[in-house]
């Protein structure tokens, strides 16, 4: 990790700044989607879950010990491991925690839920820009830490950093439509909502381009161990915390349990072909 090279870089950004800026696929479904495919989210974001669940214990929690015992041996990289594991939970779990619930952009939101059913009426233009903008600065907030995740997993391993990149990009998904639907009802602009829906998942490539700047000058492997164990305990908390419980919420409780499953054989299966 200390002797990068530029195609080695590239490949990690250029992964990073894909998975962020997939909240526009989100964006776009919402213009073109009468209804909200619970059945595709629900599969999709169990998916997601299952890869990033097992590619963290399985191969990331490994990378980080192995890299840590050269610095405290066998049983102290393990502590060490374990240590940086829930540093990254707690991290992005007081993230969470900072976020207003209903900002949040991992609450569920349906594209219908944004029209006048049953003469219901619509929250005003001002409340609607308000909700549309909170949500965006929650996802630059929230999702700077996982484009550092990205980042470090594609710069330690590019194959597997394509496997977490699209778990990520999945996981985008319903947030660009928690952006662009208040948007899009405020100022009546499709445009102008599928951009700040779109550029709200800058915050990814952002946060792992100064991640790489502010650590690459300590980029030993005591400091790849311990960021590595890190981005494994913020993807199982993304995972618990937001995904399985948002596919589930969805209403296709079984599709989330078969996408769960199907993400972490996919990822099993890949991992197992690689070596």
């Amino acid at each position: 990790m200390t002797d990068l090279g530029k195609d080695q870089l590239l490949l990690a950004f250029g992964l990073t700044l894909l998975a962020g800026l997939s909240t526009g696929i989100g964006s776009a479904m919402a213009f073109f989607a009468k209804r909200t495919s619970t059945r595709f989210l629900s599969a999709s974001l169990g998916f997601s879950a299952g890869v990033m669940i097992y590619v963290s214990f399985v191969e990331i929690l490994s990378k980080a010990q192995a890299s840590l015992a050269s610095v405290y041996g066998p049983s102290g990289a393990a502590w060490a491991a374990a240590g940086g594991f829930f540093g990254g939970i707690l991290l992005i779990a007081i993230i969470d925690r900072l976020i207003p619930s209903y900002e949040n952009p991992h609450e569920v939101r349906k594209i219908e839920s944004m029209t006048c059913e049953g003469g219901a009426a619509r929250p005003a233009p001002e409340k609607l820009m308000r909700m549309g903008v909170l949500t965006a600065l929650a996802i630059g907030i929230h999702n700077f830490p996982e484009g550092l995740a990205t980042f470090t997993a594609a710069l330690a391993d590019p194959a597997m950093g394509i496997s977490i990149a699209i778990a990520i990009a999945i996981h985008n998904i319903p947030e660009g439509i928690a952006v662009s639907i208040p948007v899009f009802y405020a100022t009546g602009s499709r445009k102008r909502a599928f951009w700040m829906s779109f550029l709200s998942g800058l915050s990814e490539p952002v946060g792992a381009l100064v991640g790489f700047l502010l650590l690459q000058a300590f980029f030993t492997p005591a400091m790849f161990g311990y960021l590595f164990a890190g981005v494994g305990g913020i993807m199982v908390f993304i995972s618990l915390d937001e995904l399985f419980p948002t596919a589930r919420e969805y209403g296709q409780g079984h599709l989330a349990i078969y996408g769960l499953v199907a993400g972490m054989g996919t990822m099993a299966l890949s991992l197992l072909l690689m070596r």
